[in-house]
């Protein structure tokens, strides 16, 4: 049987490799992925293993957005540094949990889980049982973007984004020095993986950090217009049904 990892800190991929090696040496090891976009790369050009071990924070989101992008059709045992009651959303999937750091014994238990007859499809996750899991999870709020530049890679942290913004069916990151870098992630997405104290979807188009907002102006339509410490293609406007949302938040 086939298994791939996916986890974005080396040593304890290495060490969860190792650790499989030991306990169940018959499993055959496929490859190991660290991020959400190169795990689905993958799973949608080859055929998918038997078994699956997914940390629940990758380098650049949650798992979780896996099953939103691939039919998964193989039992996942997750890992994850986030304390039982977080987790326990998804135990209705039937799918196993590992807490870091792992355990041997624990992990021994959950492959002789998949082992006895626990290899079949699983119970699909909904998008609610995703939300909810996603709100749940509060430390997992993201901390900064990795995007490619030509041949290289940058991290971007949080506090130097001043808006995300869509175009033509992409994401983009404004930053305050005012260079844009494209990224995987949908508005959608966003919304439940940025801080809900810092940022804020102001329209279908338009997520602003709060500490570039520089002005607000009434606008036509009963709509504001929220001025930011960096320009923008276009007017940035706070939609009609979110304007007293807005106003909340900022008076936090």
């Amino acid at each position: 049987m086939n298994y791939i990892i996916a986890e974005d800190e080396k040593p304890t991929a290495e060490r969860l490799l190792k650790l499989i090696s030991k306990i169940a040496p018959e499993l055959n090891h496929l490859a190991t992925f660290d991020s959400v976009s190169s795990s689905v790369k993958w799973l949608k050009a080859n055929k998918h293993p038997d078994l699956a071990f997914f940390d629940i924070q990758l380098a650049d989101g949650i798992s979780f957005e896996i099953f939103e992008q691939v039919d998964i059709e193989f039992p996942v045992i997750f890992t994850t540094a986030f304390n039982e009651y977080a987790i326990k959303a998804f135990k209705v999937n039937s799918i196993d949990y590992l807490l870091k750091p792992i355990d041997e014994k624990e992990l021994s238990q959950a492959i002789q889980k998949f082992q006895k007859g626990f290899a079949q499809k699983p119970q699909a996750l909904s998008n609610d049982a995703i939300a909810k899991a996603l709100s749940m999870l509060t430390n997992t709020y993201k901390t900064r973007f990795v995007v490619k530049v030509g041949e290289h890679i940058r991290m971007i942290p949080v506090e130097e984004i001043a808006l995300f913004f869509s175009s033509e069916k992409y994401t983009f990151i404004r930053t305050i020095a005012g260079r844009d870098y494209g990224i995987d992630q949908s508005l959608d997405q966003l919304s439940n993986l940025l801080n809900p104290n810092d940022f804020f979807r102001v329209s279908r188009k338009h997520i602003v950090a709060l500490s570039a907002i520089k002005d607000i102006i009434a606008y036509s339509g009963s709509r504001l217009k929220v001025k930011l410490s960096v320009a923008t293609d276009e007017d940035v406007l706070v939609s009609r049904e979110k304007v007293a949302e807005f106003k909340g938040w900022l008076d936090r």
